[in-house]
């Protein structure tokens, strides 16, 4: 006998997109809802709750498929407009990383360094149909004679590409300040000293991973919006780590669960896939995510209810606590009502807040995440696995 008043299947919510009648909202519009008439109501009138979230991801890249010359050649190195890729895979298959800098870069010798270009601009300027230059290396071989390429590629002319990204879609993460003397420069921005400002990068109550805190609808398979097209999870993310302290609404309270994605990126939108230079720091992209939630549940209904000034980070010192390497050391605990009003309290004082992620791209992903399945072009994926919600060396 089930726990629940209510009691769908994918499968059933999935015949409801089919004959255009599910009823699906975005993450926003399900609190008013979940509040007006209860979890139970919800979850029976409401079939899909939809999320976004778009941001720095570092782990993200492309795996590639150059295709093939003449004569033949087994690249043993290789470049994308001189930013290096991996080749150690297959004669003309490569792997591009967004944090991959120009090789000829200066990096932070002047520092700090302004890092133009890299990784996540190539991939950029590939789905925006960019023309980009392929240069490669090889030592030769009687099946692949050739010891030099070079060529102009474009995402019209490569066999096959697609995005591959090992952890996106952080479920929850650090809120970030300098408490040193000096200006510092971090994959969380530049960092005012003395604790002058404070960064985040996280869409809060729009995040995939915050409305599904317990992760029982999301896994391998599960169908997604990815970078302006349709992708799946295909595993959980790098540093999932899902045990970790949470409050009564089962929200970590620190950086959690994370995603695996993968998509054909000759799908995807150059607005949801930025190439992005963090100064003193390096490259990265900003990547487009969004969920689809189905509300299988009323415990999955009040799940999606969440609100931002019920979802908490830690305070965390990026000059010295971050860097070191040791445990953590939280400074102060701060919601996301605070943090998006533009300014915090810490230490007695006001401090401005930040935001890496945008929330108005965010709230614009889970619009068209809802558009598509109302409109029968995006059907719900059956995770084959969910993702596990302890800690692999916990099992």
């Amino acid at each position: 006998m089930s726990l629940y008043k209510v009691n769908k299947t994918i499968a059933e919510i999935n015949e409801k997109i089919r004959k255009g009648k599910a009823v699906v909202v975005t993450a926003e519009e399900i609190i008013d809802i979940v509040e007006e008439k209860g979890p139970v109501k919800a979850a029976l009138e409401v079939d899909v709750v939809t999320t976004g979230t778009f941001g720095p991801m570092c782990s993200s890249g492309a795996f590639m498929n150059f295709g093939h010359s003449q004569p033949r050649i087994k690249a043993a190195k290789a470049w994308l407009n001189d930013v290096s890729v991996f080749a150690g895979l297959a004669a003309v298959d490569v792997y591009i990383g967004v944090t991959e800098p120009a090789e000829d870069d200066p990096l932070n010798k002047v520092f700090p360094g302004e890092f133009k270009y890299g990784g996540g601009h190539v991939i950029q300027d590939l789905v925006a149909g960019k023309t980009v230059t392929l240069r490669a290396e090889a030592y030769g071989t009687d099946c692949y004679p050739r010891k030099k390429l070079e060529k102009e590629i474009n995402l019209k002319t490569i066999p096959e590409i697609f995005l591959f990204n090992p952890r996106n879609a952080y479920q929850n993460y650090n809120c970030a300040i300098n408490l040193s003397d000096k200006t510092i420069y971090t994959y969380m921005g530049v960092l005012r000293p003395n604790a002058g400002n404070a960064n985040y990068c996280c869409a809060g109550q729009l995040s995939p991973l915050m409305n599904d805190p317990l992760y029982k609808t999301v896994g391998i398979g599960t169908r997604i919006f990815l970078g302006g097209g349709q992708g799946f999870i295909v595993w959980r993310g790098t540093q999932h780590n899902p045990n970790v302290k949470r409050g009564s609404n089962q929200v970590p309270r620190t950086p959690a669960g994370t995603l695996s994605v993968l998509g054909d990126m000759k799908l995807m939108n150059p607005e949801w896939l930025v190439g992005v230079s963090f100064q003193g720091y390096g490259t990265t992209l900003n990547v487009g995510v969004g969920v689809p939630i189905p509300l299988l549940n009323e415990e999955i209904a009040q799940y999606t209810a969440v609100k931002d000034e019920d979802i908490f980070t830690q305070i965390v010192d990026y000059s010295k606590d971050y860097p070191e390497g040791g445990p953590i050391q939280s400074l102060g605990e701060v919601n996301y009502k605070q943090l998006k009003s533009g300014k915090i309290k810490f230490n007695g004082k006001e401090i401005p807040t930040t935001p890496l992620s945008s929330y108005s791209k965010a709230k614009k992903i889970s619009e068209i995440l809802k558009d598509w399945i109302q409109k029968r072009e995006f059907l719900l994926g059956e995770p084959q696995q969910l993702l596990p919600s302890v800690s692999q060396s916990k099992i």
